[in-house]
């Protein structure tokens, strides 16, 4: 065996996190890894890449004790861990992001200096071996969500390694770009190459992978070939009942009232657009990656500027839309991207969950009742089956993504919004938390708050939207009523202004 796993425990402070993990992995191998956010999923894997160490057990990597005590000594020893928190300086171009450590060098009249030249040829090679026919001169913050993906691959693929961790590599992929990484990832294993692939996407783990592992509350459930599983039983193992159904149903009660209407919003490539948001409603935005849905509702709640366009809120027009008036006027926005901008990292859960809020509950004289906004974020937190051990003292980057998106969302929901933007809200995050938001979403659209949801799974908007607009190169090509609803044209709809082919 490549890699064993021999009784490892971990534990912090008092919490045990992996209990008894026994796990191997061959050459020429896929591994898929599953289980719900907070499973130790992702602790094993940074036990693996030299981040943490583990408190008891051994690792054995080609029949050798395996013990790095960093992540460039798991490099070094042959293991590439491409993380879902991509670990790109966007400033630098691709070139300087594949050989940050390394970049190769040359002696001219016996002095070392940077070799670019070499880094770019070689880059090229390795560009053209993800499929990305780039300029490795090129910035990373030029780059697509999806083009930065490919060339944190790269960059994995450029140290050499025997075995490679993918972590939730398609969240920000097309379903064509997703099948062109899981066709290098073929490409391999037929190299050789041993694969372990974390994802929630239980349906790519059925097709990509060899063997299946799932991890429930830190403990190997069960590990067998793929042939044997099916996504029920995958299911069942991983949350320990059946999920029933997957998305609850919901009757579409709007209350025919307007609360935004958007007007010939325009700003770079995005618009003019229009639309409007009914009260009660839940209304979705769709289409392929580039199509402008995230720029468009940035521009809306005044995170990005725009050049022309007018916003009105419960018949008012809103004026130099910012975040501070929104939330005044109770519209909260979920951003995609919970890290930077969703997060204050390294504080803690209460903090965090109680920032939007600390104005409501100010007295006299500028003072906090903490006490009060305390006992609401810990209501709120624990609704949301958030799994932490202490609330005021534990940092949210102590949490896994999934129980991070909890807290942004708790920390939302305690400003009792009329209007919850949600972009790309369940990116990254397991099936039962998935679940969770989505009965989450029909409970607030039933107390009459409305809902603007953004998500690239069409199977999430078909169960939970009243009206789905599709956007394509920022504008917006089709709108359909739940009475109208159809993958296919909704596909068609988001690929006509393209040429692309759906898979």
């Amino acid at each position: 065996m490549l890699l064993e796993f021999k009784d490892i425990y971990k534990s912090f402070g008092e919490v045990a996190v992996l209990k008894g993990i026994q796990l191997a992995l061959g050459t020429g191998s896929v591994l898929g890894l599953v289980g719900e956010n907070g499973a130790g999923k992702s602790t094993l894997m940074n036990i693996l890449g030299g981040i943490i160490p583990l408190s008891s057990g051994e690792m054995a990597l080609n029949g050798k004790v395996y013990a790095p005590d960093s992540p460039n000594d798991a490099q070094t020893n042959g293991i590439a861990f491409i993380h879902q928190e991509l670990n790109l300086f966007p400033n630098l171009s691709i070139a300087e992001n594949l050989f940050i450590v390394n970049f190769p060098k040359k002696r001219v009249l016996g002095c070392r200096f940077l070799d670019g030249k070499t880094a770019r040829e070689k880059t090229e090679k390795i560009l053209s071996q993800v499929g990305l026919d780039i300029s490795p001169n090129m910035p990373v913050a030029n780059l697509m969500a999806a083009q930065r993906q490919m060339v944190e691959i790269a960059k994995a693929l450029s140290t050499n390694p025997k075995i490679v961790i993918f972590d939730e590599p398609t969240t920000s992929l097309t379903r064509h770009e997703a099948q062109k990484l899981f066709s290098l990832i073929r490409s391999l294993k037929n190299q050789g190459l041993a694969i372990i692939y974390i994802s929630h996407n239980l349906e790519d783990v059925m097709q990509l992978t060899d063997y299946i592992a799932v991890l429930r509350d830190g403990e190997l459930i069960a590990h067998d070939e793929t042939t044997s599983y099916t996504i029920p039983t995958l299911v069942n193992h991983m949350i320990g009942r059946d999920m029933g159904e997957f998305i609850p149903q919901r009757d579409t009660v709007t209350l025919g009232e307007t609360c935004l209407e958007v007007s010939g919003l325009k700003a770079g490539y995005i618009g003019p657009l229009d639309f409007s948001v009914e009260k009660g409603e839940v209304l979705g935005f769709y289409g392929l990656v580039g199509a402008g849905r995230s720029e468009m509702i940035r521009m809306v709640y005044g995170l990005d500027p725009l050049e022309m366009g007018t916003l009105r809120w419960n018949g008012r027009t809103m004026h130099n839309p910012n975040p501070v008036k929104w939330i005044k006027q109770g519209v909260a926005f979920l951003t995609e991207n919970r890290q930077e901008e969703g997060l204050m990292i390294d504080q803690t859960i209460a903090k965090n969950i109680q920032l939007a809020v600390l104005p409501r509950y100010t007295k006299s004289l500028n003072r906090v009742d903490y006490e009060e906004v305390g006992k609401r974020s810990r209501v709120q937190a624990d609704a949301l089956n958030t799994k932490y051990q202490n609330l005021t003292t534990q940092a949210v980057s102590t949490l896994s993504g999934g129980n991070q998106q909890k807290v942004v969302l708790a920390k939302w929901l305690l400003t009792e919004p009329e209007l919850l933007i949600l972009d790309e809200p369940t990116k990254g995050i397991d099936i039962g938390a998935k679940h969770e938001i989505y009965t989450l979403i029909n409970a607030l659209v039933k107390s009459g708050s409305s809902t603007v949801l953004i998500s690239s799974e069409i199977e999430e908007l078909l169960g939970l939207c009243d009206r789905i607009i599709v956007m394509s190169e920022g504008q917006i090509c089709r709108e359909f009523k739940k009475e109208e609803f159809d993958r296919s044209a909704i596909l068609e709809a988001a690929l006509h202004h393209t040429g692309k082919e759906a898979l």
